[in-house]
């Protein structure tokens, strides 16, 4: 398929509202059938109120989207920051929900400050500087811990008051074996209708989102079960003798959410502000915020038909805004979502309006239909979350890591260990410290571990040479990338690599970005001296370093580099 020509890049602003308003308003309401159900789902895993998800979800799309730095992303909240969420709402609240939730919410603004900040101050290309199986083993332990902790809500069980992760983790035998049989049929459904709809090719049954069969199928069960009213099953006449186990069912099982939208608003109590635990929620939510939203919209960006580029920094900015006055009124964190971003770009949206729209929709839904809401069951919204936590710590993901190499499943597995063992700051921590360990082993000196050398200097007026020297990795190319970034478009870059004695993942996967966007600007690149390389694994990306035979020659051709 060739890519869109430049004439075909759809207009922003309102002259891009004029041109694309059908495909984006489609796009938006095909959206907000998704966003609803995940919405409410992520923010009652979260410990918040049911509310607070919309109203993150709506600022998201009506704010976030007039103002952030990309094209085709939908803002809202994520699976990947229940983790950081829940346990801050827990560790200040200290066993009072109401009260940790509005501490958490205060911690929400401070994080939201420092996100604008960093905005500002151009700090959306330090996410280059988390390698990509560190990042993708935080997500990965992220999955696990919602899979552990929602498979209850599934299966209508309640595990242990404060049961430790790997406690919960052990209990889900023996909540399988006492579970409430008429939510557990309501989450089984939902967990099959999803799978069922992985399999499924038809385009035109792929329009309808998955998540809106399972919540309607949901909600068609509870009425069938009578959930509104609270009853005895009959399914299990000997379930009062178990331990741990829901003999009856009733409202509790559906989302408890107000008829007026209005009394949903929150405030944020900021007294635990002089506190630790307070300062490690904030530096948790802004930094896996930031990075996540980073991520997202970088790859969102490569799933843009028209290869449209966000800019990163002011992404950063407009969410930090958006988050700002969610925690202000109740509202979760968000971030530039993937699955609701590349969902809006495979309806067809053209520009921001489709994000803009599906926020709108969002607030119709929640004034006009209240009461819609509160007959859908928990089961169903955990299914849906039980779901997105299996596909980011699935199998694929670590076939995907081992593909690119050894040791880069090796990051990825210490990654989650790390983040299951103790909490995701420190396990991301492990992760960094395990790859610099790595490049240690390796031969990289320490004072090439922050600090890159290289040169950048023209050949003739239609070419320049890109020389590398000494060790290229994740943590010492920022001044590599900003060279390239100013470099003039239509020339030829050579990169001369010869010098180069390590090359690690991070840096490979740049280069090839960097050759792949340079050369659709009419430019060319060309590359000398990987054949003085041997690679980790067979991907052509993975991680290369220099043969020994060629290691003479280097030093006593580069002494002290």
């Amino acid at each position: 398929m060739s890519e869109p020509s430049l004439s075909g890049i759809p207009k922003s602003g309102l002259a891009g509202l004029k041109e694309n308003w059908r495909s984006d308003l489609l796009s938006g309401f095909l959206v907000f059938l998704i966003a609803l159900p995940l919405c409410l789902g992520i923010s009652m895993a979260s410990g918040f109120p049911p509310s607070a998800g919309l109203i993150t979800a709506i600022i998201g799309g009506m704010l976030v989207s007039r103002i952030n730095g990309s094209f085709v992303t939908i803002n809202g909240p994520a699976a990947g920051l229940i983790v950081v969420v829940l346990g801050a709402v827990q560790e200040l609240g200290g066993g009072d929900a109401m009260a940790g939730y509005r501490y958490a919410l205060a911690a929400i603004v401070v994080a939201s400050a420092l996100q604008v900040l960093m905005g500002v101050f151009k700090a959306g290309r330090l996410s280059s500087f988390f390698p990509a199986s560190v990042v993708h083993g935080m997500l990965a332990a992220i999955g696990i811990i919602i899979m552990a902790k929602q498979i209850n809500v599934v299966l209508g069980t309640t595990p242990e008051k404060g049961s430790s992760l790997f406690s919960t983790i052990a209990q889900i035998p023996h909540s399988i074996a006492n579970l409430n049989p008429e939510i557990a049929i309501i989450g089984g459904s939902g967990l099959v209708i999803l799978t069922a709809w992985t399999m499924i090719k038809n385009p035109t049954l792929k329009m309808i989102p998955a998540p809106l069969i399972v919540v309607l199928v949901g909600m068609g069960l509870a009425r069938y079960f009578d959930l509104e009213h609270e009853h005895m099953y009959l399914f299990l006449p000997d379930a009062h003798f178990l331990p741990h186990h829901e003999e009856t069912v009733g409202p509790k099982f559906l989302v408890a959410i107000s008829d007026n939208f209005m009394s949903s608003f929150y405030f944020p109590d900021f007294s635990k502000g002089a506190t630790l635990e307070f300062w490690e929620a904030v530096v948790s939510i802004c930094l896996v915020g930031s990075l996540e939203s980073l991520l997202s919209a970088m790859a969102v960006d490569k799933l843009d038909p028209y290869r449209r580029h966000s800019d990163f920094d002011r992404d950063l900015t407009a969410v930090g805004a958006g988050n700002l006055l969610a925690g202000l009124i109740g509202g979760l964190p968000m971030i530039a979502e993937i699955v609701r971003s590349s969902a809006n770009i495979n309806n067809g949206a053209k520009t921001g309006w489709a994000n803009f729209f599906h926020g709108a929709f969002l607030l119709l839904f929640v004034v006009l239909f209240p009461r819609l809401i509160h007959s859908i069951p928990l089961a169903a919204l955990a299914a849906l979350l039980v779901f997105t936590g299996f596909r980011l710590a699935s199998p694929k993901e670590f076939a995907k890591v081992m593909g690119v190499g050894k040791e880069q499943l090796f990051m990825f597995v210490v990654t989650i260990i790390g983040v299951l063992q103790t909490d995701l700051l420190v396990g991301v921590g492990i992760g960094i410290l395990t790859k610099f360990a790595i490049h240690m082993l390796r031969g990289v000196r320490p004072n090439n571990l922050f600090k890159i050398h290289f040169v950048v200097e023209p050949k003739d007026a239609d070419s320049v040479v890109v020389s590398i020297v000494g060790a290229a990795i994740f943590s010492n190319f920022m001044s590599l990338k900003d060279a390239l970034a100013n470099l003039e478009s239509g020339k030829t870059v050579i990169f001369q690599l010869n010098n180069a004695y390590l090359i690690d993942h991070t840096v490979m996967e740049f280069i090839h970005d960097f050759q792949h966007n340079y050369e659709r600007q009419g430019g060319q690149c060309r590359f000398f001296g990987m054949e003085y390389h041997d690679t980790f694994s067979e991907h052509p990306l993975s991680a290369r370093r220099m043969k020994r035979n060629n290691m003479s020659r280097r030093k006593s051709d580069h002494h002290g580099v």
